[in-house]
């Protein structure tokens, strides 16, 4: 026996199926792959209504005869939409500034002659980019407990200002990345490059971004609590080799992420990788700073692009020729940083040592060839090195 429910709502959803809806409103209601065409219908048509009542009360205070007759239609047309579908069990709430209006509109529309806006008319609060139309079974209301809370500066750079702050709404530390307000159009194009290039990378050892303000020129990012060069300076009497290790890799694998995604990054320093640490002493390697970040698949450089970052390789003339031998050279730096916490080159017999020569060879073709390459090096070391390989 068919059921009649099923057939009520099929019905419900099929009788919008080819209503003409615009993208702005579609996009409100992605998430509801059913009803999201009929409440983007009746919110926009709303939206039209309501913006022309808004107008005309500012002007001739006469809302027109067949406009009348439209939103009195209107008016119930959601009222019967909300009524059916509570009807067989599934609630859809209005927004209630909305819900307000219609009720107001319908105390002094009229079907024929047109209608006269009332003086007292208090102007309707158009939505636009928010969904008026909210389904309580489906989601779930974050709280906004608007606060203001203050910034803590925690870093600064030659472009942009790092802060940091605890998000009241749910008592976890962010960091917020704001581009400086003396740069120049061509660096604040790469501030914002920045932001696209990090939201669209997922991976666990890629620090994480979450939303762009464009009115200051800063983004929200996770927060960790500091950089590869203090965290090692700070522990580096302590660190295991096996520590050592994990930590090397967890930057490698980064970067072998970033270049199997089609970037280099172009400026791998002990500033641009951060480190989050948790109870206990794990560690979690972040690749940050991508302002200078390039696809790989792209000819386009800027024939007058200047060469930034800490460790540029002696031998590139310019960022035109920059390539996976080049940044491997500045891998090198990093990983004889971590192995021996010293802002030199190794330059003994050890594994580590043998490792960060082939990274910085002079000849580039010496170098490693990939990072997939150099990981199964660091891999194949020895948990523990003999005493006179121990780090200083």
């Amino acid at each position: 026996m068919t059921d009649p429910t099923k057939l009520m709502l099929a019905d419900l959803s099929n009788s919008y199926a080819d209503a003409k809806v615009s993208n702005a409103f579609l996009r409100l209601y992605v998430s509801d792959s059913r009803f999201g065409r009929a409440f983007a219908s009746l919110h926009e048509r709303l939206n039209e209504h309501f913006e022309s009542i808004n107008d005309r009360a500012e002007t001739t205070h006469h809302y027109w005869a067949e406009q009348s007759r439209e939103m009195l239609a209107l008016g119930k047309e959601v009222a019967n939409f909300l009524d059916s579908l509570k009807h067989v069990g599934i609630q859809v709430n209005l927004e209630e500034s909305y819900a307000g209006a219609i009720e107001n509109c319908r105390s002094w529309l009229v079907r024929s002659g047109g209608s006269t806006i009332p003086e007292n008319f208090e102007k309707i609060t158009i939505t636009k980019y928010e969904p008026v139309f909210s389904r309580p079974d489906t989601e779930i209301k974050l709280r906004k407990s608007g606060q203001r809370t203050q910034l803590q500066l925690i870093g600064e750079g030659s472009y942009a200002k790092v802060f940091s702050f605890i998000d009241p709404d749910y008592g976890i530390k962010f960091a917020v990345k704001r581009a400086k307000g003396d740069l120049s159009e061509r660096d604040l194009y790469r501030f914002q490059q920045e932001f696209n290039i990090l939201k669209r990378l997922s991976f666990p050892y890629i620090v994480e971004v979450f939303q762009y303000d464009t009115t200051r020129n800063e983004y929200r990012m996770e927060f960790c609590e500091s950089t590869l060069r203090k965290y090692i300076k700070k522990h580096n009497n302590t660190l295991s080799f096996s520590s050592r290790k994990r930590i090397a890799l967890q930057f490698l694998y980064g970067v072998n992420y970033i270049h199997t995604e089609g970037l280099l990054h172009r400026d791998v320093s002990l500033q641009n990788v951060l480190v989050k640490t948790f109870n206990g002493g794990a560690v979690l390697v972040k690749l940050s700073d991508f302002g200078l970040a390039k696809d790989m698949n792209s000819e386009y450089t800027r024939t007058k692009t200047e060469m930034r970052g800490t460790y540029r390789d002696p031998v590139l003339e310019s960022f035109q020729g920059y390539g996976v031998r080049n940044e491997i050279y500045s891998i090198g730096w990093v990983l004889s940083y971590i192995f021996s916490g010293r802002e030199a080159l190794l330059s003994r017999d050890d594994a580590p040592s043998q490792i960060v020569r082939k990274c910085t060879a002079h000849d580039v073709a010496h170098r490693y060839g990939s990072v997939r390459e150099l990981i199964g090096e660091v891999e194949g070391m020895e948990a523990t090195p003999p005493p006179t390989d121990a780090p200083a």
